[in-house]
Order: C-alpha cells, then sequence, then structure tokens
C-alpha cells in the first residue's frame, strides 16, 4: 500500500523557519519524481517544489526560490522541505505527491498519482 505522511507544519511568525518532513512507503525513491504542493482555501493546489530523484533536478516557483530547499533521504524514503524566510503569504496546507512512475521527470504537476494528507503551515505577520 502506498502512503505518504507529511508533517512538521505549525504556526509561526513571518520571518521564521519550519521544516516539512513526508515519509513514503510502498515505492522507492530510486527513480521518482516527488515534491510539494500548497493550497489556500478556494484554490487548486500549486506545484512550489519538485524533484526527480534519479539525477538530483529540482524545480521552485518563482514566489519561494531562494526561501525553501527540497531535499531527500532516499534510504529513508523520506522527502524534506527546508523553509525560511517565512511570509504570511506562504499560509496554506502543504501537501507532499509523488510520481512513483516518472512519468512527469520532475515537472510539478498537479497530477501526480499519490498524494499525503496535508500539513498546515500558518505565518503570522
Amino acid at each position: 500500500e502506498v502512503q505518504l505522511q507529511a508533517s512538521g507544519g505549525g504556526l509561526v511568525q513571518a520571518g521564521g523557519s519550519l521544516r516539512l518532513s513526508c515519509v513514503a512507503s510502498g515505492f522507492t525513491f530510486d527513480d521518482i519524481s516527488i515534491g510539494w504542493f500548497r493550497q489556500v482555501p478556494g484554490k487548486e493546489p500549486e506545484g512550489i517544489s519538485c524533484m526527480r530523484t534519479s539525477d538530483g533536478y529540482t524545480y521552485y516557483d518563482d514566489s519561494v526560490k531562494g526561501r525553501f530547499t527540497i531535499s531527500s533521504d532516499n534510504a529513508k524514503n523520506t522527502l524534506y522541505l527546508q523553509m525560511n524566510s517565512l511570509k504570511p503569504e506562504d499560509t496554506a496546507v502543504y501537501y507532499c505527491a509523488a510520481d512513483p512512475d516518472n512519468i512527469f521527470r520532475g515537472l510539478c504537476v498537479r497530477l501526480y498519482r499519490e498524494w499525503g494528507q496535508g500539513t498546515q503551515v500558518t505565518v503570522s505577520s
């Protein structure tokens, strides 16, 4: 059974940092696309950072470039998102999602097959 378990969200002041983790089971990180998406009420999830584990290719949306860092520990089947210099507009539910068949080759799209349950990030001003 495939599962993605995200954690690490919380309430933080603007300028602060959080580190999200996503533990995956049911597939390995050998050659997949995986990433972080966020959703605010009334909008579709948007891809903010994704990676292709075969060669370490990473993508960042312009809104988080320079502030967020995606990484993985393939031995632990775990994905991370280090979020620094957080802004109120980063407030959202954050999801990890995976494309275990690597169909999208690192493209950060909502079509990934597997999704976790989400973790709330709230940034106060």
